[in-house]
């Protein structure tokens, strides 16, 4: 795949240096001199293109047209939309991602200016918390399909709800796949006629269902929104 990023600062870096240890093909623009400095000790010098991003020169030599996917991460929004707006009509990137700087220009971040992906940092810090908040002790190994779904997992301690009921009787989400080790083997749900205390339950789930899920499985007196 290849990824055109612009704007050299650590999200950009770090991306960069993350894409690049996975065998892409990556190129990342700054014009930023004191920027650029630390870029070059960080990226090969084959991924750093000098120039200003929004500079229809700068972009070309950078390969934008042959680019699957543009990431805007410059620290200016409006630099951001206009190269989305650039990539997608002038070049028909197929896939746009943009950072957003300042919340309140959120709304702005949408199909008009061609963005298909902002991410707003406030905001993903905000979910994480509520997010951990609402699922107590249970605890969230990966995100998939865009943070859609999540591989959970939490440890039955005595006195959870399930424990000791029949699975039967247990009302469990409708979109969710469950594991469970016990005594350090995998069981099948199917297998198992009752939870046990110290079942390590995984299960992947929507939001909905892992907040079901918590209030299945959490200890007692554990706090649950």
């Amino acid at each position: 795949m290849f990824v055109l990023i612009a704007g050299g600062g650590r999200t950009g870096t770090q991306l960069a240096t993350l894409l690049v240890a996975q065998h892409h093909e990556v190129r990342l623009i700054e014009h930023r001199r004191e920027v650029l400095a630390r870029v070059h000790h960080e990226l090969p010098t084959e991924v750093v293109y000098e120039g200003y991003p929004l500079d229809i020169q700068v972009l070309e030599q950078a390969g934008i047209r042959r680019a699957q996917v543009v990431v805007a991460c410059t620290i200016n929004d409006a630099d951001n939309l206009m190269l989305c707006y650039m990539a997608r009509d002038l070049y028909h990137v197929p896939r746009t991602i943009a950072r957003i700087n300042v919340p309140r220009n959120t709304w702005l971040f949408d199909s008009p200016f061609h963005v298909d992906v902002a991410f707003n940092q406030t905001d993903i810090l905000a979910a994480l918390i509520e997010e951990e908040m609402s699922l107590g002790d249970m605890l969230t190994l990966l995100k998939l399909r865009q943070g859609r779904y999540s591989l959970v997992e939490e440890t039955l301690a005595a006195g959870a709800h399930a424990v000791g009921v029949p699975v039967q009787e247990l009302s469990f989400p409708p979109h969710c796949v469950i594991a469970i080790i016990r005594k350090g083997e995998i069981m099948a749900f199917h297998n198992i006629t009752s939870f046990e205390v110290g079942d390590e339950i995984l299960a992947l789930t929507d939001r909905q269902g892992a907040e079901q899920l918590a209030a299945l499985f959490a200890p007692p007196g554990a706090r649950h929104q």
